[in-house]
């Protein structure tokens, strides 16, 4: 299939996922609770931080712990980055265990614990960190995923830091600068729906690591006016839904 046909598929796809017609459309980070206007640094917080301990876990799950973690007052403030920052790692891991939130009572809490630190001591939250790179996407993968690698375990891998990206735009309600250089965060669906389109083929899908496949769909979209990250939700829930949807 040539590339004018992929991008035609892709549009149909996009506007059936406007237009709510991909069957269950419900993202796992609409699990959420409602935040004031005044609470930015936790809102921001909420939809970021747990996304350190999402390796090889069903996402719903995640953030039905999340939210639980969130509504208890014992267990509230590790979404606050001083308070996480200065805890000790037995209090973080007793914190982070109770719902769930947590799988791995060392790596995950040396993570989380990790994040935390990076941030309060460089004088940062969340918000602080944004506006310090002045809401640039690119300026905020040079800290990311250079700068202050180590200092964000987990969170610096290409596919974690162009979804944390997305989410960030997505929930946070403000639109990155440069955001059209957020590639696709290629997971199970997102490469399932891409053989699908024909943008790889069975055989590539086993070979191709995550960057090459979002190389792939970063060439195919060029002068599209379609952004490869427009596509990451579309192609997952397509997938997700068995491919209910044809194009």
């Amino acid at each position: 299939m040539d590339q004018k046909e992929i991008i035609k598929n892709c549009k149909k796809l996009l506007k059936a996922y406007k237009e709510w017609k991909l069957w269950y459309m419900k993202m796992p980070e609409d699990t959420n609770p409602w935040f004031t206007k005044t609470q930015q640094e936790l809102r921001l917080s909420y939809f970021t931080l747990p996304m350190a301990l999402n390796y090889q876990r069903n996402s719903y799950t995640l953030r039905e712990n999340a939210l639980q973690t969130y509504q208890d007052p014992e267990t509230k403030n590790v979404f606050e980055i001083q308070a996480s920052s200065n805890m000790s790692e037995e209090q973080l891991r007793k914190k982070l265990l109770k719902y769930k939130l947590a799988l791995q009572p060392n790596k995950h809490i040396k993570t989380r614990k990790t994040i935390a630190t990076t941030i309060a001591t460089n004088r940062w939250s969340i918000k602080n960190l944004l506006e310090y790179i002045d809401n640039d996407f690119l300026k905020l993968k040079k800290i990311i995923q250079k700068d202050y690698k180590q200092g964000f375990p987990y969170l610096s891998g290409p596919k974690i830091f162009n979804y944390r990206s997305f989410i960030l735009q997505e929930y946070w309600g403000s639109i990155l600068e440069n955001s059209e250089y957020i590639d696709i965060a290629p997971d199970t669906h997102v490469t399932k729906c891409s053989v699908k389109l024909w943008v790889i083929t069975e055989d590539e899908s086993k070979k191709l690591t995550k960057e090459e496949l979002s190389q792939k769909w970063r060439d195919i979209l060029q002068w599209s006016g379609i952004t490869p990250i427009d596509m990451h939700s579309p192609l997952w829930f397509r997938s997700r839904n068995n491919f209910i949807f044809k194009v």
